[in-house]
């Protein structure tokens, strides 16, 4: 099979599609219109830049220039995680505490992938390496801004009955430990409704593009096979680590609540 190569006219094409929701947010005064083109243009701009950043990249393919890639990523990643939570940790802590855990838990599930699974030569060759890590980090990304926004917002929320909790003799992590349970629910949900839906309701867009690349299925479905026990490990780690870490920052060494350290809510 050979590859099917897409020209410029062929994807500005379809980009019509986005026109429609456009106007049927018109049509019906949605009022996201604008956000919809402009979402559009990002994508279109951020791919494109990033198409051509990843092109001189292989090329160039040295260790120092991988790295730099990966922490541009987890700059952004980190960015995204803070801008996400409707009362984040104030200072330092409402974007190190998510880009840490983060970082750690895409890196180490990365690196184990990439020394163990596939040993590509070199081991960091950015043509696995960025792909894999992006993937790990994006839906790691997602685990830990739903899991640290839960927490935040529990905190709040039930402050009296933690309080009480306390004040009967519970040590920190045990008087939050509804609210550590609901953050970690919430932030493995995604992957687990992915996990559960794939195959049978979608096919996921890393196996759907090695088929139309020509990959045989039973190679792309092993693939993505690597790709989502990977993702749950890192958002596993991840998401555990810094909903542990939250809850630690908004309790102090006295067992008290510190719903202080929250900045106010966006």
């Amino acid at each position: 099979m050979t590859f099917l190569d897409l020209t410029i006219p062929d994807v500005a094409a379809v980009s019509v599609f986005v026109l429609l929701n456009g106007a049927l947010s018109l049509w019906l005064s949605l009022g996201i219109e604008r956000q919809l083109l402009i979402a559009a243009v990002r994508m279109v701009v951020q791919l494109t830049a990033v198409g051509a950043v990843l092109t001189l990249l292989f090329s160039v393919a040295t260790l120092p220039w991988t790295l730099a890639m990966a922490c541009a990523m987890v700059a952004f990643a980190g960015r995204e995680i803070s801008a996400r939570q409707t009362r984040p940790l104030s200072g330092w802590w409402g974007y190190g505490l998510g880009t840490a855990t983060m970082t750690i838990a895409a890196a180490t599930v990365t690196l184990v992938a990439l020394l163990g699974t596939l040993q590509p030569d070199p081991w960091y060759a950015p043509r696995y390496a960025i792909p894999l890590f992006g993937m790990i980090l994006g839906n790691a990304m997602t685990g830990i801004s739903l899991g640290l926004d839960t927490l935040t917002t529990a905190v709040v929320r039930e402050r009296a009955a933690i309080e009480t909790r306390i004040a009967l003799g519970a040590p920190r992590f045990d008087a939050l430990r509804p609210e550590i349970r609901e953050s970690l629910r919430r932030g493995f949900m995604p992957m687990i409704n992915a996990m559960s839906a794939t195959g049978v309701v979608f096919l996921p867009g890393m196996m759907t593009g090695q088929i139309l690349a020509g990959i045989e299925p039973d190679a792309a479905v092993r693939y993505q096979l690597l790709i989502m026990f990977l993702i749950s490990g890192a958002t596993g780690l991840g998401l555990l680590t810094a909903v542990l870490g939250g809850t630690w920052r908004l309790t102090d060494q006295r067992h008290r609540l510190r719903p202080d350290r929250l900045t106010e809510a966006r």
